[in-house]
């Protein structure tokens, strides 16, 4: 395990992982921790960066510009140690930039560059992503942070929930057993705008929006301590969390898993962006705590 890199506020403390600019730790100057606790009886995860898929390709088979590329699930970002680039007190900045091991399964020039900051009680987290090849680059990128499911001094797990900002009447996506999406929809389990967390609302794995009407959620505790969750850029949404698992992980999405059946290219594929040579595309997300 790398060494982890710390960050502070005057309100937050925050470490983040070189391997893979993972956050793995964000706590209140009295030792509360609102990340998972990652047990490995359900997930040792803490908040993977999802790049440059996200979720799983049909046959974990990247088809691109006429090539096969054998690419597991949320891609290999999650996998690779990344370049200190700059590390100050509230800051850190983080760089993957793509190499021979990267073009096997992924035949692009690229530089992904992860920027921690916080400000108070916000910890705000960036990813640019610089196309450095000839041709357009295809992408797509997703956050996956588990936070504390209860919240710190949260009361009963059982109690917490998820409020969207908006009304969302879509159904959900359906996942198949490889990852994939299934067609049609699943009835959505909100109760207005609210997700009444419970291990029920898991048992046929993630749930997810796209597209997502909201560009934010509170994910609350009864007793009053709750997370705001900012994702102004990502037009999707996953929420998961295994039963009896210690946390719930709350998703912003720019991309998602391939049709069930996929054979096409992934230019083509649902939630692909593509970035112009010499330019760069940002993602972003925030998390604010309440007390």
């Amino acid at each position: 395990m790398s060494q982890l890199l710390p960050i502070a506020s005057d309100a937050l403390r925050a470490e983040i992982n070189p391997f893979g600019a993972e956050l793995t730790h964000l706590r209140t100057p009295d030792g509360a921790e609102w990340m998972t606790d990652a047990d490995p009886a359900y997930w040792t995860g803490h908040a993977p960066i999802l790049f440059p898929i996200v979720g799983a390709l049909a046959g974990n088979t990247l088809r691109v510009d006429g090539g096969e590329y054998r690419l597991e699930r949320h891609g290999f970002a999650r996998r690779r140690l990344f370049e200190v680039a700059a590390h100050e007190e509230s800051r850190l900045v983080l760089r993957l930039a793509d190499d021979e091991e990267t073009r096997a399964v992924y035949p692009f020039a690229f530089l992904l560059e992860m920027t921690y900051a916080l400000e108070g009680a916000t910890l705000h987290m960036t990813a640019r992503i610089e196309n450095r090849g000839g041709g357009p680059l295809p992408a797509s990128f997703g956050w996956h942070p588990a936070f504390a499911w209860p919240l710190p001094g949260g009361g009963a797990r059982e109690a917490h929930c998820v409020r969207f900002a908006r009304d969302e009447p879509a159904g959900l996506k359906p996942l198949a057993p490889d990852g994939t999406i299934l067609p049609g929809e699943r009835p959505s389990p909100l109760d207005g705008r609210v997700l009444h967390l419970d291990d029920d609302v898991f048992a046929s794995d993630a749930l997810i929006w796209d597209p997502v009407a909201s560009r934010s959620v509170v994910y609350a505790a009864p007793e009053g301590p709750a997370l705001q969750i900012d994702f102004p850029d990502t037009p999707r949404l996953g929420i998961w969390s295994k039963p009896g698992a210690r946390f719930v992980c709350v998703e912003p999405w720019h991309g998602i898993a391939d049709p069930q059946g996929y054979a096409g290219d992934f230019r083509d594929k649902p939630g692909v962006f593509e970035i112009a040579p010499g330019a760069d595309r940002l993602c972003s997300m925030a998390v604010t705590v309440r007390r």
